[in-house]
């Protein structure tokens, strides 16, 4: 029980959200969180529930059903094998793109109110999948798992990590509406020499479509594509699934 509550702890702070704001969410009262963070007191099935939604996570992740993937930035050539299936291995070449393509995202639409870490989220999941659609290739091609509010990519907090560390981007905990946001403010431009004209193409024409929806409406529009619709809780979205698209997310003419 000790190791979901430093789970829900360590959750709720990376959120910015304080134990009496997720106690009036929750519908407990706030030494309730701390004998839960604790240990000292049991989670009921619905409070799961609702935790797993605020914290934007799974059920199954918060009750350690299923181990979090080490992430392993490549930051030099290395020779170094994957020694488990849940370990996730960033080359250098696909670590400074992940940076570029972020830094472009942020510099074009990071100053809206909307754009918190949840709607980057889907961002980048819609670039990535619109872009192995629509030309065989992969953009990023990072790995993004099924939750309540839509595709993750797993490999974003490491990377964001790196790059506050670098000085290239700062977070600001924010609320919109009076939810819980993390925003991500660019410190340099992105360099483009890396990209190609059609990957800035599909860049923005993403951005041009997207970027005003808010988290719960970019949310649900991701709920309804089938690479999401055809994951399991929890599971993998295979990039192969895009091949199945219906014709209001498909970006490819089909023969």
């Amino acid at each position: 029980m000790a190791e979901i509550g430093q789970k829900i702890k360590v959750l709720r702070t990376n959120a910015g959200i304080s134990q009496q704001k997720l106690a009036d969410m929750l519908g407990i009262s706030r030494p309730a969180i701390t004998q839960i963070e604790s240990g000292e007191r049991k989670v009921s099935s619905g409070e799961l529930v609702k935790l797993s939604e605020i914290l934007n996570t799974s059920v199954e992740q918060l009750v350690c059903l299923t181990d979090e993937p080490e992430v392993i930035l490549q930051n030099k050539r290395t020779d170094r094998k994957a020694e488990t299936p849940m370990r996730i291995n960033v080359p250098q070449k696909n670590l400074a793109k992940f940076k570029e393509i972020l830094l472009y995202i942020l510099n074009k639409v990071g100053s809206k109110p909307n754009i918190g870490e949840t709607v980057i989220y889907k961002l980048l999941y819609f670039m990535d999948f619109d872009f192995y659609e629509k030309y065989e290739e992969q953009l990023i091609g990072a790995t993004y798992v099924k939750n309540h509010y839509g595709p993750t990519p797993l490999e974003f907090k490491k990377i964001v990590q790196a790059m506050i560390n670098d000085q290239e981007i700062i977070t600001v905990k924010n609320s919109y509406f009076d939810y819980p946001q993390t925003k991500y403010l660019p410190l340099r431009k992105a360099q483009l020499s890396g990209l190609k004209a059609n990957e800035i193409e599909l860049i923005d024409s993403v951005l041009n479509k997207l970027s005003d929806m808010n988290a719960a409406q970019i949310s649900e529009y991701s709920h309804n594509d089938v690479p999401w619709l055809t994951t399991g809780n929890g599971g993998k979205i295979e990039y192969e699934s895009v091949f199945y698209r219906t014709p209001l997310y498909s970006v490819r003419e089909y023969t």
